[in-house]
C-alpha cells in the first residue's frame, strides 16, 4: 500500500482533544482539501502527521507501516514534507541557497527553478528582499526540490492577497501531477475544493463531511451545514 493513512487519530493539547477520531487516506497523485472553521483542529492534525506533536490516539501509516513513533526527521526522510503556516525562509540566504538545503540532487534543484521561473531570475537575491508571494514560492520550491511522496500544506495563502494565492494553485496541482499525495489546509475554502478531488470538513474537533470535493461546491447548503458541525 503506497498511501498515507490515518486511522482514528486523535490529537490532544492542554485540557483535552482538539480533534478526534479522524480516519483518512491520501493516495499518491491526489489532493485532499482539509477545511473548516478556525480552531477546528486542522493545524494540529497536520502537526501530528508530520511529528511536530504526538497523536494521543490512533495510527498514522505510510506505505502500510506505522510512523507514530518515528521522529519528525525520520518521517521527512521517508518522503513526508510539511509546509507550515507562515513563510519560513532563511532570510540571510539567497534563493538558490534556500533551495539547495532541501534539493535531492542538482537535477531536482534545476527542475524546481524551471517550475518557478520568477525565482530563477532572482536565484542570487537574498530571500529577505523578496515579496511575500515570492517567499511563499521559495517555500514551495524547496518542497518541490525535495520531491516528497506526501506533502502537507498549512494555510499557504496566509498573509497573501487572493490574486497572489491564485497564482500558486497551479504549482500545487503540479505536485500532484508529479505523483505526490497532498493534504491541503486552506482558508479560501472554494479555491481549495476546486483544486482537490477529495474533501474533509472538520468543525468543533470532529469530522463533519468526508467525500467528493466537487459535491461540496455543488451543494452550498451541505458545506454550510458541515461548517456548523451538522
Amino acid at each position: 500500500m503506497t498511501a498515507l493513512e490515518l486511522r482514528n487519530v486523535t490529537v490532544t493539547r492542554g485540557a483535552g482533544p482538539v480533534i478526534r477520531d479522524v480516519s483518512l487516506t491520501v493516495e499518491p497523485g491526489t489532493i485532499t482539501a482539509l477545511v473548516g472553521p478556525n480552531g477546528a483542529g486542522k493545524t494540529s492534525l497536520l502537526e501530528a502527521i508530520s511529528g511536530v506533536v504526538a497523536a494521543s490516539d490512533g495510527t498514522i501509516l505510510m506505505r502500510g507501516a506505522p510512523i507514530n513513533k518515528l521522529s519528525r526527521v525520520r518521517r521527512t526522510k521517508l518522503g513526508l514534507a510539511h509546509i507550515e503556516q507562515g513563510r519560513a525562509v532563511f532570510p540571510g540566504l539567497t534563493v538558490a541557497e534556500n533551495l539547495r538545503l532541501t534539493a535531492r540532487d542538482a537535477s531536482e534543484f534545476e527542475r524546481a527553478m524551471e517550475v518557478f521561473p520568477e525565482l530563477d531570475k532572482r536565484r542570487d537575491s537574498p530571500a529577505a528582499l523578496l515579496s511575500g508571494g515570492e517567499q511563499q514560492m521559495v517555500v514551495l520550491a524547496r518542497a518541490f526540490a525535495a520531491k516528497p511522496e506526501f506533502l502537507l500544506i498549512d494555510e499557504m495563502s496566509l498573509g497573501l492577497a487572493p490574486v497572489v494565492f491564485t497564482r500558486l494553485l497551479p504549482i500545487v496541482r503540479r505536485f500532484a501531477e508529479d505523483g505526490a499525495g497532498i493534504l491541503l489546509v486552506e482558508q479560501f475554502t472554494h479555491l481549495a475544493l476546486g483544486l482537490a478531488q477529495h474533501a474533509l470538513v472538520v468543525a468543533s474537533g470532529k469530522v463533519t463531511y468526508q467525500g467528493d470535493a466537487q459535491a461540496l461546491i455543488n451543494a452550498p447548503d451541505l458545506l454550510h451545514s458541515a461548517y456548523l458541525g451538522g
